[in-house]
């Protein structure tokens, strides 16, 4: 009879810059399935890390946004089709992080990998909706032009641990921004298989960096940092919240919430009509005018 063993649990590792480093800490904590059994180990990041991260999405911000608006939706493309490669990788993760059947946990991934497909499709098409050619009564070109925000801190939803993450990470890349991310505190897992995608596609180091930890530590210091320029508060906790948002506003951050009367358990991301918005890239692009004498 073979003895029995324990089970050697993995310890997950956070993403910074296109790179797997461990916490300056050596913190982690245990995450637990939706039925409470420890199934791995993540990085309980902090301050330090999350600078890390921010100091990271800034070098890469500016050379992501000067990329074509086409190559940036064929980066994003194939994160989807590598997102194809390991489905059932996900499905497993899904319907263990969130209690789902295996049925409903794939309907989510597949929901999840169409969901990075169709943003991508609007890469080389938001501007021309969002800019134009205004008339004016003078003797000038003047155009209105939608630039990217920069660096966008994103809270994930706690409840929807990958199609919940990917319905609030696609819209800033779009866009041309570099984001960092702070992920489900207690369903992880499927954020950080996809930064093992994020990996190995094509998407450069440092414009998508996600940590793991304590929301209770990291949001203000993502809400305070003053290179962040701006934030999506969407997963915050309801008791930080308020406070959350006026330390953004004292450092003049763009803002981005739930919609009125929205909470993160209640919303369907199933719901492609609710889901898939070209307003939710509106709010991570800046409008800006041009005006431009017109040559005899």
């Amino acid at each position: 009879m073979a003895p029995d063993r324990i089970d050697v649990r993995k310890t997950y590792k956070l993403y910074i810059g296109g790179a797997f480093p461990r916490s300056e800490s050596g913190r982690s904590y245990v995450v637990s399935s939706s039925g409470g059994d420890p199934i791995a180990n993540a990085v309980r990041g902090s301050r330090k890390d999350l600078r890390d991260a921010v100091r990271a999405a800034r070098k890469a911000a500016q050379p992501w946004a000067d990329k074509t608006a086409m190559n940036r939706g064929q980066v994003l493309y194939r994160v989807a089709e590598l997102m194809e490669g390991r489905r059932d990788q996900f499905v497993a993760e899904v319907a263990t992080a969130e209690g789902l059947r295996e049925a409903k946990a794939r309907t989510v991934v597949d929901r999840a990998i169409d969901r990075w497909v169709w943003y991508a499709g609007w890469a080389d098409k938001i501007a021309q909706v969002l800019g134009s050619s205004n008339p004016v009564a003078a003797p000038y070109f003047n155009f209105t032009i939608p630039e990217p925000t920069g660096v966008v801190g994103i809270v994930a939803p706690e409840m929807s641990s990958l199609l919940g993450l990917v319905s609030r990470l696609a819209p800033p890349l779009v866009a041309g921004n570099a984001v960092v991310v702070l992920a489900s505190e207690t369903r992880p897992l499927p954020a950080i298989t996809l930064t093992e995608v994020l990996a190995t596609s094509d998407v450069p180091g440092g414009v998508v960096n996600v940590l793991t930890g304590w929301k209770k530590e990291l949001v203000p210091v993502l809400a305070g940092h003053v290179d962040v320029d701006a934030i999506d508060v969407w997963g915050v906790p309801a008791d930080l919240r308020t406070d959350t948002e006026l330390v953004a506003a004292d450092n003049v951050k763009r803002l981005a919430r739930r919609p009125a009367g929205v909470t993160d358990a209640k919303f369907d991301w199933l719901d492609d009509r609710a889901s898939e918005r070209p307003e939710w890239i509106a709010a991570y692009l800046e409008i800006k005018t041009v005006w431009h004498p017109i040559g005899t």
